[in-house]
């Protein structure tokens, strides 16, 4: 017997139906700050993320020839096709742009709990406004679009320019090289970094720095920077709008193009691998042919989202059953249509089974069974059964409707 490919999942109806909802929810949340969904290609030429990334990426990816011999890739994820689509068919839109998607996106690592091969994230991008207000949309955009899931989550929010500051006249891999370890939180491999490097005097302030819990702590380790205006404004912004986050001033996004403001969010919930989401401020539509274009966005795991929240109850709609004799065929096929037209789920039986069988299979199923013989055919009505209480009545088709619907909106 055939499995499914390692990594990967099949997801049962009430499964999908769970995450359906919850997509929903994220999309309404985002459309309301008008944020408007885009798609780009499931794969995409290899050299969109080794540029953005580096090469050490394609390990973690799935890279294939195609028949025209171009490096291709499915994509390990959507902000750089995002703007590589900016670049190729947006430039010209007026600014900002808001746009907001919701992809699989496909990793070759090892599975576990929370972390797939094949995975779906939902995301943001804000492009073409550089201002403190800007970086607080997507914050609070994404608090609200995280809190309309029902998950429990903290969320922290940081600026690079301290960090980056105080990391100002190291050369550019030594300060990847610490930023890595930062970003890790592997304390071990920072103090090991340092003394590699003959550092250690930035073990003191860094370690400060990550402990800081509010602004003005932060300035008094890293001085005056230029930055601190905008730094000031962001949080000044978030505060006004009672958006529960805690500073976090070591935050060290471990992708490179992250240029100001960045934040993180955990499920309360969930063990080692807890983070939601992750974003920031970046530019990145340079390396692709655009401008020099400012941009925030965030990107959340939708399925980490989703095992924390857990099984929770579906909306209980009403099915309904059509049972039938073989003369009533097609005026059940006129009840069912009736019935789907007025957005009531309504199944009528294939199995060409009598109509005792019909009614044990509907009472497995369904919640009401709509029944349907000679007499009821000749006198253009129906025989509506509760299934649960074994009432039923001989109604006009109207009255049977509006029966069911009714029970649908208690």
């Amino acid at each position: 017997m055939l499995q499914k490919p390692r990594g990967t999942r099949d997801f049962l109806p009430d499964e999908m139906e769970r995450r359906r909802l919850i997509e929903r929810r994220m999309r309404e949340a985002a459309r309301r700050w008008g944020y408007r969904e885009v798609s780009t290609p499931d794969f995409e030429h290899l050299e969109l993320f080794t540029m953005k990334s580096g090469e050490g990426i394609i390990q973690e990816m799935y890279v294939f020839e195609d028949k025209g011999g171009r490096q291709m890739t499915l994509r390990p994820e959507v902000t750089a096709a995002v703007l590589r689509m900016y670049v190729n068919e947006g430039k010209v839109l007026p600014k900002p742009i808001r746009w907001c998607y919701f992809a699989d996106c496909f990793r070759y690592e090892r599975p576990q709990k929370g972390r797939y091969r094949q995975f779906w994230q939902f995301g943001v991008e804000l492009i073409g406004a550089d201002t403190p207000s800007a970086d607080a949309e997507v914050v609070m955009l994404a608090d609200d679009v995280l809190r309309s899931t029902g998950v429990a989550f903290d969320l922290h929010v940081g600026h690079l320019a301290p960090m980056k500051h105080l990391l100002a006249d190291l050369a550019p891999g030594d300060q990847r090289a610490i930023m890595a370890c930062l970003d890790k939180h592997d304390t071990a491999g920072l103090e090991a970094a340092l003394v590699e490097k003959n550092l250690t005097h930035l073990a003191e302030p860094l370690a400060a720095l990550s402990k800081c819990r509010n602004v003005s702590e932060v300035f008094e380790i890293a001085g005056d920077i230029p930055e601190r205006a905008r730094i000031e404004e962001i949080f000044s912004l978030l505060d006004s709008q009672d958006i529960d986050y805690r500073p976090d001033f070591g935050i060290a996004r471990g992708l490179d193009y992250y240029t100001g403001m960045v934040f993180e969010g955990f499920a309360k919930n969930l063990g080692a691998e807890n983070q939601i989401i992750g974003g920031g401020a970046y530019r990145l539509a340079h390396l692709f042919g655009g401008d020099d274009v400012a941009s925030s966005g965030f990107a959340i795991g939708f399925d980490r989202v989703v095992v924390s929240i857990g099984d929770f109850p579906l909306v209980d709609e009403p099915i309904v059953g059509i049972v039938c004799t073989p003369e009533a065929r097609a005026r059940a096929l006129d009840v069912a249509r009736a019935f789907r037209g007025a957005g009531v789920r309504a199944e009528i039986d294939l199995m060409q089974r009598g109509m005792g069988a019909q009614v044990s299979h509907a009472a497995k199923t369904a919640d009401f069974a709509v029944i349907l013989g000679k007499r009821e055919v000749e006198a253009g009505t129906v025989t509506l059964r509760d299934l649960h209480s074994g009432k039923q009545q001989e109604r006009s088709l109207e009255d049977a409707i509006a029966e069911v619907a009714r029970h649908g909106s208690c």
